[in-house]
C-alpha cells in the first residue's frame, strides 16, 4: 500500500468530547469518526485493524469446529417475547416498528436467533454437537454513550451458540471455545487473563470472562499470583479471615458515639480497630404482603458485593430500604443501626467474617449510639451466613495456594454455559436413540470485535501515540524514504525494498507524501506502526537503513541487503 493511494487523517489535538486515551489516540490517528452518539465511521486505518481482528477470530473459530453464518440486525419481537427478554430488558434493547405496526428488535445479542435456526433444523442427536458463530453489527441504546469504541451503542461482536445432548457434551463444547479463546488472545498479542465470572441477565450455570489487563480497566480482576485461581470481583469467593470465635471477653455495652454514623468514624472516636466494627445494610424485598425486611452484616472495613446479596435465597430481586421503612424496623434513621433490639423482626444475615467475630461494635438502633462487646450466642442468635462482601487484596485465595491479588482489566469477551436457559423457552428440542425428545443444552460465546481496538489501545500506548501488537496493526512496516523526490538512489532503495517486502507478505505501506520528516514520524507513531524503516542518502552512503520498533529506544542501523530478513526475523519475534 501507498500512503498516496490509502486515507490518512490525523490531528493533532483529539475532540472534546474524548475522554479516555483510546478514545483520544483513535480520534486522533483517524482510525473512527464520530457520527452521533456513540455510534462511528470506522475509518479506512480502523477498518484495518478490525479486519485483522476478526480474521484471527475467524480462523481460530473455524480450527474449533464452529461453523459461520449470519443472523440479522433486525429481529421479530416474537422470539424476544418468548424468552421473556421482551419485557425483562430496559430501555438498553432498541424497540422498533415497521409499516405495519409489527415489533422489531435492534439486536444485542442473538441467542433467540440462532435457537430459533436450531429448533427448525436439527431434528437428531446424530446431528450433535454443533456450534454456530457470526461476526455482526450490535446495538444496545446505551444511557449514556461513552470512551469512544468502549462503551458505544453501535458496535461488532463475535457471538457463537454450542448445540448438545446433555450437560457432559455442554462442558466439552465450553472447553473447546474456552482453549479457543485464549488461543485468539494470544494471536492478538495482549496481556489478558480469563477469570470466573456471574452469569448476569444473560442466564446459565457457569462462565468465563476474558479481560485485557490495563491500569484503566473498569474490572476488578482478583487472582492468586501462586495458582490458577482468577475470578472477576463479582464472583471472586471471599473466605472467612477467622476459622473461628473467640469467647466472649466484654460486656454488652450500650456506648455514646455522639455523631459518628459511620463505623470509621466509631473506630477513631472509641480508639479501636475498624475491623472491630460491624456495619449494618437494610434491604428490602417486596411481596404479595407488603415489603420483607433483611438486614446483611459485613466487617466494618468490608464492602458489599451486591450480585453476591441477589445470590442469597430470598433476595434475588432486593432492593435498598427507604428510610421509611428503616426507621419503622429499627426505630433508628441510619447510620446508627444494628442487630440488637429491632423494633420489628427482620431478617439478618452475617457475612462469613462477621459471623466468626467476637466482642464487636455495632448500631444500637438508636441516635448517637453503638453497642460494644457484641456476641452471637449471648446477645443475639446465631444468624444465617453467606458470602457477602468485596474480596481485597491479602484475602486468602479459596484454594488454600496464597493470598489474592487484584489488578484492572477491560472484559472483552465472555463464554457461558448456558444450560437450556433458551432451549425450555423457545422448545428447542432433538430425538434421542429412543426416539423421545430432549431438550438441547446450549453454551454462548461472545467477544467484542471493536471493543479490542480500544483494550488494546488502553494497554498499549505512550505519550507519541498507539503502540500496536503487530497481528493486528493496520500495517505491519511503514518505509519512511527522506526526499525520495530529489534522491534517485533514495528512490530506487525504497522502491526495491516495498517490492520485496510486498512479493515476502509483509503488510507494508509506503509512505510517499513528501512529508517532512518530523511530520512523518510523528503520524506513523501516533498510528502505532510497530516497525518502521528510514531511508535516506546519508545512511545509503554507508550500505545502510535505519530500523526503529515502536518500543526502542533507539534506531538500529541494518545492511541494506540484510533488512529484508531484519524484518522477517522481527516480524517472527526473534
Amino acid at each position: 500500500m501507498r500512503a498516496t493511494r490509502f486515507f490518512i487523517s490525523t490531528l493533532k489535538e483529539a475532540p472534546a468530547d474524548a475522554e479516555i486515551v483510546s478514545h483520544k489516540l483513535m480520534m486522533r490517528a483517524g482510525m473512527i469518526k464520530r457520527l452521533g452518539s456513540g455510534i462511528y465511521n470506522y475509518m479506512p486505518m480502523g477498518l484495518r485493524i478490525i479486519r485483522k481482528v476478526e480474521n484471527i477470530i475467524r480462523e481460530e473459530m473455524n480450527r474449533a469446529g464452529a461453523i459461520e453464518m449470519l443472523m440479522p440486525v433486525v429481529q421479530p419481537a416474537e422470539l424476544w417475547q418468548e424468552t421473556g427478554r421482551w419485557d425483562k430488558m430496559g430501555p438498553e434493547l432498541m424497540r422498533v416498528k415497521d409499516r405495519h405496526g409489527r415489533d422489531y428488535i435492534i439486536q444485542p445479542t442473538s441467542e433467540e436467533a440462532i435457537t430459533d435456526v436450531v429448533r427448525t433444523e436439527i431434528r437428531s442427536y446424530r446431528q450433535l454437537p454443533v456450534n454456530f458463530y457470526h461476526i455482526q453489527t450490535k446495538f444496545r441504546d446505551e444511557r449514556r454513550p461513552r470512551f469512544g469504541l468502549m462503551r458505544g451503542r453501535e458496535f461488532t461482536m463475535k457471538d457463537a451458540y454450542s448445540f448438545d445432548r446433555d450437560v457432559e457434551g455442554l462442558k466439552k463444547s465450553y472447553q473447546i471455545m474456552y482453549d479457543a479463546y485464549t488461543r485468539i488472545f494470544e494471536r492478538f498479542g495482549l496481556q489478558f487473563r480469563a477469570v470466573a465470572a456471574d452469569n448476569g441477565a444473560i442466564g446459565g450455570s457457569g462462565s468465563h470472562e476474558f479481560h485485557v489487563i490495563a491500569d484503566t480497566g473498569e474490572d476488578a480482576l482478583v487472582y492468586c499470583p501462586s495458582s490458577d485461581y482468577a475470578a472477576n470481583m463479582e464472583a471472586a469467593e471471599a473466605v472467612a479471615l477467622s476459622t473461628e470465635r473467640a469467647p466472649a471477653g466484654a460486656a454488652l455495652t450500650k456506648t455514646a458515639t455522639p455523631g459518628k454514623a459511620k463505623c470509621e468514624d466509631v473506630a477513631e472516636l472509641l480508639g479501636i480497630p475498624l475491623q472491630t466494627t460491624v456495619k449494618s445494610i437494610v434491604l428490602a424485598v417486596d411481596t404479595e404482603k407488603g415489603a420483607e425486611v433483611w438486614l446483611l452484616l459485613l466487617r466494618g472495613d468490608h464492602e458489599l458485593n451486591e450480585v453476591k446479596a441477589s445470590k442469597v435465597a430470598g433476595l434475588a430481586n432486593y432492593r435498598f430500604a427507604t428510610e421509611a421503612e428503616i426507621v419503622e424496623h429499627f426505630g433508628s434513621k441510619p447510620g446508627y443501626l444494628g442487630p440488637v433490639g429491632t423494633v420489628k423482626p427482620v431478617k439478618v444475615v452475617a457475612d462469613r467474617t462477621v459471623v466468626n467475630m467476637a466482642d464487636f461494635v455495632c448500631g444500637a438502633n438508636e441516635t448517637d449510639y453503638h453497642y460494644t462487646g457484641t456476641n452471637w450466642g449471648r446477645d443475639l442468635p446465631e444468624p444465617e451466613v453467606a458470602d457477602l462482601r468485596n474480596v481485597v487484596a491479602g484475602d486468602p485465595s479459596p484454594d488454600g495456594k496464597g493470598v489474592l491479588a487484584i489488578q484492572r482489566g477491560i472484559e472483552v469477551g465472555h463464554v457461558f454455559q448456558l444450560g437450556t436457559r433458551y432451549s425450555d423457552d423457545m422448545k428447542a428440542t432433538f430425538l434421542d436413540e429412543n426416539g423421545k425428545p430432549q431438550v438441547l443444552q446450549m453454551g454462548c460465546y461472545g467477544i467484542g470485535v471493536t471493543r479490542i481496538l480500544g483494550a488494546a489501545i488502553e494497554q498499549n500506548f505512550d505519550d507519541k501515540g498507539i503502540i500496536w501488537p503487530t497481528a493486528i496493526a493496520p500495517f505491519e512496516v511503514v518505509i519512511c524514504p527522506m526526499g525520495m523526490d530529489r534522491s534517485e538512489a533514495v528512490k530506487t532503495e525504497t522502491e526495491a525494498l516495498y517490492q520485496a517486502l510486498l512479493t515476502a507478505g509483509v503488510d507494508v505501506i509506503l509512505d510517499d507524501r513528501g512529508e517532512r520528516p518530523g511530520a512523518m514520524f510523528a503520524d506513523w507513531e501516533l498510528i502505532g506502526v510497530p516497525h518502521r524503516v528510514v531511508i535516506g542518502d546519508r545512511g545509503l552512503k554507508e550500505g545502510k537503513l535505519e530500523y526503529l520498533g515502536r518500543r526502542d529506544a533507539e534506531a538500529s542501523n541494518v545492511p541494506v541487503a540484510e533488512m529484508l530478513a531484519f524484518i522477517q526475523s522481527k516480524l517472527a519475534g526473534k
